[in-house]
């Protein structure tokens, strides 16, 4: 075990490069970053408000010296090394004046001996970081330019490849010391590398411990799970040993939804050192027979309710344990069961896998490459070889981790968008792909799948983006056509689709000081990455609404347009089930305040989204589609048990007349989805403008839940229309039909669908009366609508930037009320109840 200790304290930073009139040296954080110090030393403002990112592109286009000073004595150990977690990126480490080593790799970690380097007393470690892009502007001189999504040069380091800005992030190129550092002294042996791989059979888990030991002779090395050891001797002249532990009648692990996450404690010993880490026992697999793309768990096939994940911040070091722990709670109440961690950005901290492997999400880890043809040859590629083998090693103890996938659309690329011919022969990143990290993951751990790419068909003699085979990338909706186009859509995993909507309006407020705030106005403009963003939002618009008039209305109907936008796809793609096996929403979080695809903003507010998420992704759905000329009822059973329910189709007129009725007994087996024909006398209208479909459970009291309770609509008539399904809050809501549900599963909601674009429909004058109780932590806010009010929703953040609330576009029948429960520590009341704090559709399409 040795003797460790950190070197977190009294850094400075400074300029390195004569060209730079920078001050004198400013304190430093370690870890952390230099933008972070510069900011937390009054040097420049903040990157994140208005368009102060801006002024300050010279910050990646300088060298910035970091240094401390520290005492040491002898520990009598035979070795001192230098442990460097992360290092961003291309690095000259230095000890009292002489060289300790050089770094380039943002993904590795580094570790060097010091022990004919350190002096008794005062050391003075320096760590001066190169510019990025003048590492960058080398490296392409000598192997040539290559094509990228961006003019950034990010495939020529290997670097969070969005520190170079995104179609959703700034460019804000770092440096610094990112990750922990410090002094490790060991004598004997040090523990190098531990991975267990599980497999399961016969009744019992079998655990093979591979152990890599750094030594100076001999050492025993032992493996303790759950009461089971092992022992062997690492003799003299090697370095790794495998212990093989058989665990029988194991608890297994289980994706969220599916079963438990047990875990086990796993303790490995070489000498004195100690290795104490948590393992899960499960097996993951990838059926691929006939371009399929499911994933299966301990030999159930699983339905991914998937979202992408970003970094959670351009500046890593802010994403705290807690950061992660609230970002990724915020997954789970949404209904997610898979995060895939996306190529351009980051192997992610040991505290994202560890909560993945408590709160039961499984994860799918690209391999840092996105959006760009990546040179082959060395150093970059000796720099991915190391980087890989250390992160498959490392994550290989992760039950959570189910899936390595080599890039983010670079096959695509190189087939699709005219690589080709510019590259002109020149390596691209193919044998990444399809030779080095597959050879990698196969050596150090083959119980996991490896998937070249995504998008990917399986083959490189097939269209990497084909339907039919792997997974899909969806653009053409948001860029070009309308959301309803998701409907043509039969992939066999929607591994991204995305529409956009901005950020909360607390969230915008703090970062742009327009005035007046302007959709097009300069900060939030600043604040829309996307090439043609607002000019897309508004195209989006134009087939459902009338154009707003305000910055309010513009506001409101597109972050409602973008949870429609999703919660149609993700309905219609849990209705192909099992010919689609997911779909991975792009995306669940931002790094920072912007208008972009997420559900949760870059503030940490959920945007309406969220709770269009929440409802398509319950663990039972009532959803209506289009089905061979007609309407049919979809009811998606996500659970282990049978769904047996009585359900009620009915078509309603716009003043809740019950127009035509149909009853539908559901008996959907566990894990499947059952498609239910509509009859014309409830699938067609009489006045599309005038009247909706509404579907729900009935019976143990679910219909008189109908009339009391909130029931969400966020779906999309057929030319323009579509379904919604939805229900009353989960305090509220009665039990399925068949009985309690499983943990953590929410009670049914019914399905709406509106036969007409909502600037179509004879939508009434909103009518409806409000009252507010208090509550825990804030006030209870009800209201009973005396008309139709369509995605009726509440935006307690426009009076006070803490509050939240617990639910967003409802729509209601007249007779219905919705509560919405507010947390606050005080609003103005009457506010709370008026534009553009309350609002719905009517009140735009009625003017």
């Amino acid at each position: 075990m040795g003797f460790q200790r950190a070197l977190h304290e009294s850094w400075t930073v400074q300029a390195a490069d004569g060209e730079v009139d920078a001050p004198a040296p400013v304190p430093a954080t370690v870890p952390g970053c230099v933008h972070t110090d510069l900011l937390a030393a009054g040097l420049i403002p903040d990157p994140y408000l208005d368009d102060n990112e801006d002024g300050l592109t010279w910050i990646g286009r300088t060298a910035w010296r970091y240094e401390t000073v520290f005492d040491w004595s002898p520990t009598g150990h035979e070795r001192t090394d230098l442990v460097c977690e992360g290092l961003d990126t291309v690095a000259l480490i230095e000890l009292n004046g002489s060289r300790v080593g050089e770094t380039a790799n943002m993904h590795r970690s580094y570790r060097f001996d010091l022990r004919d380097l350190l002096r008794e007393g005062q050391n003075r470690l320096r760590i001066t970081f190169g510019s990025p892009y003048e590492y960058t502007d080398r490296l392409r001189d000598e192997l040539g330019e290559r094509p990228g999504s961006y003019a950034e040069p990010y495939q020529f380091i290997r670097k969070m490849a969005c520190n170079f800005g995104w179609d959703w992030g700034p460019t804000l190129v770092t440096s610094g010391i990112w990750r922990p550092i410090g002094l490790h002294a060991w004598s004997g042996a040090r523990i190098a590398e531990v991975r267990p791989l599980v497999t399961l059979g016969d009744g019992a888990a079998r655990v093979d411990v591979h152990v890599q030991v750094e030594k100076s002779g001999p050492v025993e090395v032992t493996a303790t799970i759950k009461g089971v050891s092992g022992r062997t001797v690492i003799p003299e002249g090697r370095s790794e040993a495998v212990i093989t532990l058989e665990v029988p009648e194991p608890e297994l692990w289980w994706p969220r939804g599916y079963g438990e996450q047990a875990l086990y404690d796993l303790e490995v010993t070489a000498g004195e050192d100690v290795w104490h880490r948590e393992i899960g026992l499960r097996e993951v697999r990838l059926r691929t027979e006939g371009g399929a793309f499911t994933l299966a768990v301990n030999g159930v096939d699983v339905f991914v309710r998937g979202v992408n994940w970003i970094p959670d911040d351009c500046f890593p070091t802010r994403v705290t344990h807690d950061r992660y722990a609230a970002r990724l709670a915020q997954a789970c109440e949404a209904g997610v069961n898979l995060i895939r961690v996306w190529g351009g950005g980051l192997y992610e901290s040991e505290d994202f896998y560890d909560l993945c492997d408590r709160l039961g999400l499984l994860v799918w880890q690209d391999f840092p490459f996105a959006c760009a043809a990546y040179p082959e040859e060395d150093p970059i590629g000796a720099e991915v070889e190391a980087e890989a083998r250390e992160q498959v090693a490392r994550l290989s103890r992760h039950p959570s981790l189910a899936l390595w996938c080599g890039n983010n659309e670079n096959i695509e690329g190189y087939a699709d968008w005219g690589w080709q011919e510019s590259l002109q022969g020149r390596s691209w990143g193919g044998g990444f792909y399809l030779e080095t990290l597959p050879r990698v993951v196969a050596e150090l751990d083959p119980t996991r799948p490896y998937w070249p790419g995504s998008p990917y068909s399986g083959s490189m003699d097939l269209p990497p983006n084909d339907p039919a085979h792997g997974t899909m990338h969806i653009w053409d909706v948001w860029n070009q056509r309308d959301y309803t186009v998701y409907r043509d859509y039969r992939p066999r995993m929607a591994a991204e689709f995305g529409f956009q909507g901005p950020a909360a309006y607390a969230t915008i407020r703090r970062a742009i000081s327009d005035e007046p705030l302007l959709p097009d106005s300069r900060g939030l403009l600043h604040h829309q990455k996307a090439i043609d963003g607002n000019l897309k939002l508004a195209a989006g618009l134009e087939p459902h609404f009338p154009v707003p008039g305000t910055f309010d209305d513009w506001h409101y109907l597109t972050q409602v347009n973008q949870a429609r936008a999703i919660q149609l796809g993700v309905e219609h793609f849990r209705a192909l089930w099992p010919h689609c096996a997911g779909s991975v929403v792009w995306q669940l979080n931002d790094c920072w305040p912007v208008t972009s695809w997420s559900a949760v903003d870059g503030d940490g507010r959920k945007k309406p989204l969220f709770h269009a998420l929440r409802r398509a992704y319950a663990d039972r759905l009532l959803t209506v589609q289009p089905r061979d000329g007609g309407l049919a009822l979809v009811a998606v059973n996500d659970t282990g048990r049978p769904w047996r329910a009585s359900a009620r189709a009915v078509r309603h007129g716009f003043d809740g007349a019950e127009l035509a009725a149909q009853d539908l007994a559901l008996d959907v087996p566990p894990r499947t989805a059952v498609t239910l024909p509509l009859t014309p006398s409830v699938a067609e209208p009489g006045d599309p403008a005038a009247e909706l479909l509404a579907i729900a459970i009935i019976g143990s009291g679910a219909a008189t839940a109908m009339a009391e309770h909130a029931v969400v609509d966020l779906g999309r008539p057929a030319a323009s229309a579509g379904p919604a399904a939805n229900g009353p809050r989960a305090a509220d809501r009665p039990p399925a039909a068949d009985g309690p549900g499983e943990a953590g599963e929410r009670p049914v909601g019914r399905a709406l669908w509106f036969f007409a674009s909502d600037k179509d429909l004879h939508l009434p004058e909103p009518g409806y009366d409000t009252t507010t109780a208090p509550a825990p932590e804030g006030m209870l806010l009800t209201v009973t609508a005396r008309t139709l009010l369509r995605d009726l929703a509440v935006f307690p953040d426009r009076l006070d930037p803490d509050a939240q609330v617990d639910d967003q576009l409802v729509t209601l029948l007249p007779g219905e009320r919705a509560e919405f429960l507010i947390r606050t520590a005080g609003l103005d009341e009457r506010a709370l109840v008026r534009a553009p704090v309350l609002r719905c559709v009517n009140d735009v399409v009625v003017r």
